[in-house]
């Protein structure tokens, strides 16, 4: 009886002992860190521009409506075809039109307009300056949102570039902070991080007189200026010191 209650007792201690041990790996002391932010700022080439053409057809027949548009936009795509472009709708709409009679003191049914918008993309301006010149002002067909802008595909690799200068800038202000008590930053703990980015850039009125309503930005040749998208990055880090 005696050698199973020394047994049992050699057990309970060896137990104790490491769980003092197990307790003391887990009540480890949490590692120092440092906390700071980091930026880059760049650039990026806006290197489409796009225009979208509008059209509106009216009558009191809701199916008349729409056929008389869809014609007209697949006239216009047919024509688009030949041209190095990329296009899509935006908008397909019909609703029933109507106006304040004043006479009658009424609302009055004008009938059913029917409105379906494409945009229409190129890598060249002047493409779509031939656009332009090819459909502003026919009848019922309007312009609008002449813009410049970044593709993604151009403006990935670059804010992936500018995020890990970011990261880097971040590290380096660690570091001198670090600095002053003999230590540097070793392992990134935790980080988060932040974009803003100017990407589209209105462009002027190509065709004003044909009755474009964009305001632009034009030089003084009458042609479409080019700006770069801004990309801002901004970090914020977390890293251990060591």
């Amino acid at each position: 009886m005696k050698k199973s209650l020394i047994w049992i007792g050699t057990v309970i201690g060896t137990a104790a002992v490491l769980a003092l041990i197990f307790g003391a790996l887990e009540n480890k002391p949490a590692p120092r860190t440092i906390s700071v932010s980091g930026e880059c700022l760049t650039t990026a080439p806006r290197d489409k521009t796009a225009i979208t053409l509008r059209v509106t057809a009216q009558d009191k027949s809701a199916a008349q409506s729409m056929q008389m548009a869809t014609a007209q936009v697949s006239e216009i795509t047919e024509h688009l075809k030949s041209q190095d472009v990329q296009m899509q709708t935006t908008q397909f709409n019909s609703y029933e039109k109507t106006e304040w009679n004043r006479d009658e003191q009424k609302s009055v049914s004008l009938g059913i307009e029917t409105t379906i918008a494409i945009e229409v993309s190129a890598s060249s301006v002047e493409t779509i300056e031939k656009v332009l010149a090819e459909f502003a002002g026919k009848p019922n067909v309007f312009s609008e949102n002449l813009r410049m802008y970044t593709s993604p595909e151009t403006l990935k690799p670059i804010m992936d570039k500018c995020l890990g200068v970011a990261v880097e800038n971040a590290r380096e202000r660690a570091n001198a902070l670090a600095s002053g008590d003999g230590k540097r930053a070793g392992k990134v703990l935790a980080i988060s991080y932040g974009t803003q980015i100017n990407d589209v850039a209105p462009a002027y009125n190509l065709m004003r007189g044909k009755g474009m309503v964009t305001a632009a930005a034009l030089d003084t040749s009458g042609t479409i200026v080019s700006h770069d998208t801004d990309i801002s990055v901004t970090v914020s880090a977390v890293f251990e010191i060591q």
